[in-house]
């Protein structure tokens, strides 16, 4: 068993609907071990900028308070790239943190890169982790569901609901581009949640003619109206890449498949006029569905449950019916996991007439 006495919890990356969910619930099953808990501020950087900045956490801090049913981070959260510092530097610092408030564990709650990152900075500093999987892209390996992720398909399914009516009323094709970085799992279950006739994803090549060919089947039908999913990841009919930009650390930053998808299609066919929604950030708020609050609820539990059994450098996740637990070397080896172009998504949305792209 563990001689666990003092925990840190913090969440890193992008935001989304669950995560006060699971910062609270480990604050509940760590005070039921006796421990007390440190809410780390602004992911990493609470540890590794000086002064330190934290909070310790106790039930009575969310038994009156609406957070655990809210989305952002109750801790804020970090999501800028990995730092130019070296990685024994941020380890060092990383480390040097821990010691200071005195953490015999840290629990992590971040997507795929969270989890590289982080449990690089705490296996260099010996630092003992348990990783909590949350993304609204649903790409971290070897859960099939992540934190946040089913929240955000209800956020994105609602838009396409009440673009449906608007699209119906204009005699219009809409396009709504979602996020997902280069995995089109969002895209595809709201495409389907949304009874969408046309899905992209990043996985998937597809043509401006086999789109046009969709509508046109549309117009044949008697309908006059059409909706598109575009997932931010998809790249021009002919590979490139819509968007040049890229954060502090050069990494890209998708958007605009939407504007040139509606452009391209204009060009081509005039049997329907084409307009735009970006959905952005809204995808990352929503209070959290029945779905992620349990999710968030059981990780929260297991992960306090693995620290207690002495358990470290492992990922908690849900597979098969079964919550399990991953070692974080495994997860990083892993990498981002995208969407299988034969899974039953796929096969359903093409099933059902959703032009999902050129398959092979």
């Amino acid at each position: 068993m563990s001689e666990i006495k003092k925990i840190g919890i913090l969440t890193s990356g992008g935001d989304c609907a669950g995560l006060n969910a699971v910062i609270s619930s480990v604050v509940k099953a760590a005070d039921r071990q006796g421990w007390q808990v440190y809410g780390i501020h602004d992911g990493t950087d609470g540890l590794t900028e000086r002064p330190l900045s934290y909070e310790i956490l106790t039930p009575k801090s969310f038994s009156d308070t609406p957070w655990p049913r809210i989305s952002g981070s109750y801790l804020g959260s970090l999501n800028k790239g990995v730092k130019m510092d070296s990685q024994a530097e941020m380890s060092r610092r990383f480390g040097e943190g821990v010691k200071e408030l005195g953490l015999d564990a840290v629990v992590v709650v971040g997507g795929d890169g969270s989890m590289n990152i982080v449990s690089n900075y705490c296996k260099n500093a010996g630092v003992k982790m348990i990783g909590i999987p949350k993304t609204i892209d649903n790409d971290t390996p070897l859960t099939q569901f992540s934190v946040g992720f089913n929240t955000a398909c209800q956020v994105c399914t609602d838009a396409l609901d009440s673009m449906e009516t608007t699209a119906r009323s204009h005699h219009r094709a809409l396009i709504l581009e979602v996020m997902g970085r280069d995995a089109g799992h969002l895209a595809i279950q709201s495409a389907l949640a949304g009874f969408a006739d046309v899905c992209l994803v990043p996985e998937i090549p597809y043509s401006i003619d086999g789109i046009i060919t969709k509508l046109e089947d549309i117009k044949k039908s008697g309908r006059s109206h059409a909706v598109i999913v575009v997932s931010e990841g998809v790249k021009t009919e002919t590979g490139e890449q819509v968007s040049g930009a890229k954060n502090l650390v050069g990494e890209k930053i998708n958007g605009g498949i939407g504007e040139y998808l509606s452009h391209a299609l204009n060009a081509k066919y005039q049997g329907f006029q084409t307009r735009v929604t970006r959905l952005g950030h809204v995808q990352r708020s929503g209070n959290p569905t029945a779905f992620d609050r349990i999710l968030a609820s059981v990780f929260a539990a297991k992960a306090v449950e693995l620290l207690a059994n002495g358990h470290t450098g492992v990922m908690v996740g849900f597979s098969n019916g079964k919550f399990e637990s991953y070692p974080l070397e495994q997860v990083v080896a892993c990498g981002t996991s995208l969407l299988d172009a034969h899974s039953d998504y796929v096969r359903a949305a093409h099933d059902l007439g959703i032009y999902v792209g050129e398959l092979s």
